[in-house]
């Protein structure tokens, strides 16, 4: 039975990367958007409060992580329609693994969101911004961003469900962006209100970008939040996945 759901999960996955020879607009607005908010902050708004060190080797794993919740909006949308157009039922018709069809479209995200990682790195170093810590420590972050965007994607395929329709997924996006901003991407916590700062604090975006700056050797690092920097993320993954599992199988019934 494993073999079969992989095999289909795969047929979903080379599915939803055609789509991108076919929509390649869409699939360069979402590389390009981190790399623009990097630029913004970095030389336009720049120089976040109570940073120590420079500031791009603050900013940088901090929009690393923020990047990792961003973007969503596009596997919400194309889950929507699939299910507008009656796509879904005609795959729910065949002798196909319940779930393939989210297991393939999450895949593709995550190819998607492994390229985007690189391009933003890339600008990073251009910038001048620089890993101070070995290849172990780079891949150790690598894995806590990607686990991170796997807990995101599966929020946004149950939310994705739960709307039903395409119109919806904007509303429903507008959710990310206090997460996104209420995080210590930018700035530090210590620079903001009691309450916010706190808040900040124990957002799980803070937790991964904290982590992700102690791995790369950078300001604002604290090992203490590698493991919550694990634990969040699967604690969220272990009660969307089978949500949006679930909520896949009851469709139509």
């Amino acid at each position: 039975m494993t073999g079969y759901a992989l095999t289909d999960s795969w047929t979903m996955t080379r599915r939803e990367l055609a789509h991108w020879a076919r929509q390649p607009v869409r699939v360069l607005v979402a590389l390009v958007f981190p790399v623009m908010l990097l630029l913004m902050f970095g030389y336009l708004v720049g120089g976040g409060r109570d940073v120590r060190g420079d500031y791009l080797d603050y900013l940088v794993p901090g929009m690393l992580a923020l990047t990792m919740a961003f973007g969503l909006e596009g596997t919400m949308l194309a889950v929507t329609q699939d299910l507008d157009k009656g796509v879904i039922d005609r795959f729910r018709s065949l002798p196909m693994a319940n779930g393939a069809v989210l297991v393939g479209r999450s895949a593709a995200d995550m190819l998607q969101s492994a390229v985007g990682l690189g391009i933003l790195v890339g600008v990073g170093h251009a910038l001048g911004w620089r890993v101070h810590a070995g290849p172990a420590a780079f891949l150790a972050a690598v894995g806590l961003l990607l686990l991170f965007r796997f807990a995101m994607l599966w929020i946004g395929i149950h939310l994705a469900l739960v709307a039903g329709k395409p119109e919806l997924v904007q509303a429903v996006q507008i959710l990310v962006w206090p997460v996104g901003f209420l995080s210590n991407a930018f700035a530090a916590p210590d620079s903001m209100p009691g309450r916010l700062g706190t808040v900040v604090a124990w957002n799980p975006m803070s937790q991964t970008a904290t982590a992700v700056r102690h791995l790369l050797g950078g300001p604002g690092g604290e090992p203490g939040h590698v493991w919550p920097a694990v634990v969040w993320p699967l604690a969220l993954l272990a009660l969307f996945f089978p949500l949006a599992v679930r909520r896949f199988g009851r469709l139509s019934r």
